[in-house]
């Protein structure tokens, strides 16, 4: 069939630009490509990331430079590398703290405003009780927490991640505990070995050293199967609840970059999650290796945006 001078000109039109998304991604990467972590230097996403990003690096035969940038729960770095170009040389990493910030108003910004490319890592959360409490078991603290509703104390993190676990756990087990907020990990930890709250849902990699120490009891994990720290210990679905209690930590891309470039990364970051090497520093670090190919992970975060929009309304 031969094109009219309209067709023509649209056809060459649309050759030429789609001829430079080509080329790019056949001459990907050429240069560096910025990892921006949203959180600050030392925490738990700064370690975890820069481990990725130094196994990164030997898949794609280029530097990842690793720029922190904190500030309003990860919302500040999330921002900037959203108006960064979406031509591959920029990636950062999110987390279901980002939904959260989202549903409760404190960002525009949710998951789909970027392009995820690979879930990586997830954390080892255990349900964690003062010693003195005597449970040694979860049915224990269930019965005593059912005959008394909200007078066990809860430490959360008021509108963020632990808030929505405790949401998640009290539906699950039909309880109700008294939320107390406290800022960070150490601080709820710290409460808890000092009596001042009963139970904290926490990553076990935090809470280890107080379980050695006596101060700490973990009567159960919250991760798919048992974890190799606590071989004894149930998981809740071993128990009856369908609860695994996540953070899980993924890469993700400006809007718009191309299939292409996503599908370079998407293979080299599935290589880097494979390596041996790069699982043995995960672990160290006191994470989980939790690898979801593209497609699974948007499948994941759409499920997880779901349930955090649906049980908005509990964590205010």
């Amino acid at each position: 069939m031969k094109l009219t001078p309209l067709l023509a000109a649209t056809a060459a039109t649309a050759a030429l630009i789609a001829a430079p998304l080509t080329l790019a991604a056949e001459d990907y990467p050429n240069k560096p490509v910025e990892f921006i972590v949203p959180w600050g230097p030392g925490g738990g996403s700064d370690l975890l990331m820069r481990i990725v990003g130094q196994h990164l690096e030997k898949e794609l035969g280029q530097a990842v430079p690793i720029i922190n940038m904190p500030g309003a729960s990860g919302t500040v770095g999330l921002r900037e590398a959203s108006r960064r170009d979406n031509d591959g040389y920029t990636i950062t990493q999110i987390h279901e703290g980002l939904m959260i910030a989202h549903h409760s108003g404190v960002t525009e910004q949710n998951w789909d405003d970027f392009e995820p490319i690979s879930m990586m890592t997830s954390i080892n959360s255990v349900i964690a009780v003062n010693a003195d409490t005597g449970w040694e078991t979860l049915d224990d603290m269930l019965e005593d927490v059912t005959a008394r509703p909200g007078e066990y104390r809860m430490g959360v993190t008021l509108g963020g991640i632990p808030h929505l676990w405790a949401v998640q756990f009290e539906q699950a087990t039909d309880t109700e505990f008294g939320y107390v907020g406290y800022e960070g990990t150490g601080e709820r930890l710290r409460a808890l070995a000092g009596g001042h709250i009963t139970i904290a849902i926490e990553d076990y990699s935090s809470a280890s050293s107080l379980v050695e120490n006596g101060d700490l009891k973990i009567l159960a994990v919250a991760t798919e199967e048992r974890i190799e720290e606590l071989p004894e210990t149930p998981t809740l679905k071993e128990l009856g609840y369908d609860l695994e209690f996540l953070v899980t930590r993924g890469i993700v891309a400006p809007k718009g970059t191309p299939d292409e470039i996503l599908e370079i990364l998407e293979n080299a970051l599935a290589k880097v999650a494979a390596s041996e090497d790069y699982r043995d520093q995960i672990i160290n670090v006191g994470g989980t290796v939790r690898y979801m190919n593209r497609d699974d992970y948007v499948a994941y975060l759409n499920d997880m945006d779901q349930f955090i929009e649906t049980n908005a309304h509990l964590l205010d």
